[in-house]
């Protein structure tokens, strides 16, 4: 039986996250507004994470579980890598992303939800069944997402690398820590399908790569 009050959230849902993300988009190209929708930014991660968790299918308890997981064990190797540099490299969060704790803004963790949570919609979507095959797609498309984060990110004050260039212990890093917490949300018994996590997915990763060649 189709569930229309479920169809009818994936598209609100996956209307705001395209309209919001147009928004901003355009909030950073304009000179004036950058500071604003700099400020805005711990908002909007709060408001993709909102209409995530609305959309989706089935929130049983151990949904809730895996994203609160994902966000611990996110804001953990963040908070590991930003005060030892031993994970991604030295690096140092600016003021964008919000409060922070031990160096380590909050909403980090709601970021690596984001992250994990649209790439693993998307590769289920695309008919990828096997977790392990899952992981090393999705870890490759998160690598190559953040490619195109960290000019934006240092560009826009979402933090600044130590060394003049990311270093490649970064990007071995965000696919290793990509691939493990894919696995784990692939592997956990939740719903995997909804519409409006490929829409993130997508639209993020366009917004981004905007940002990217804008710079």
């Amino acid at each position: 039986m189709i569930d229309l009050k479920q169809i009818d959230r994936v598209r609100v849902a996956s209307f705001l996250v395209l309209l919001f993300y147009s928004v901003g988009l355009a909030g950073f190209l304009l000179v004036q507004t950058q500071v604003l929708f700099e400020k805005l930014v711990p908002f909007h991660l709060l408001l993709m994470l909102l209409l995530m968790v609305w959309s989706h299918p089935r929130r049983e308890r151990r949904f809730y579980l895996s994203l609160l997981v994902i966000y611990l064990a996110g804001f953990a190797v963040e908070a590991i890598g930003v005060n030892s540099g031993v994970v991604f490299g030295r690096y140092s969060y600016d003021t964008t992303l919000g409060p922070k704790v031990a160096g380590t803004p909050l909403m980090i963790g709601v970021n690596w939800i984001l992250v994990i949570y649209s790439t693993s919609i998307t590769i289920c979507s695309v008919g990828i069944r096997n977790s392990y095959i899952g992981a090393v797609t999705g870890g490759v498309l998160v690598t190559l997402l953040d490619f195109f984060i960290e000019p934006v990110a240092i560009r826009f004050h979402y933090w600044h690398w130590d060394s003049p260039t990311v270093p490649l212990q970064n990007y071995i890093a965000w696919f290793f820590v990509a691939f493990v917490l894919l696995l784990f949300f692939l592997r956990m018994p939740v719903e995997k399908h909804n519409k409006a996590g490929v829409a993130l997915f997508v639209v993020q990763f366009l917004f981004f790569v905007i940002l990217w060649a804008s710079i």
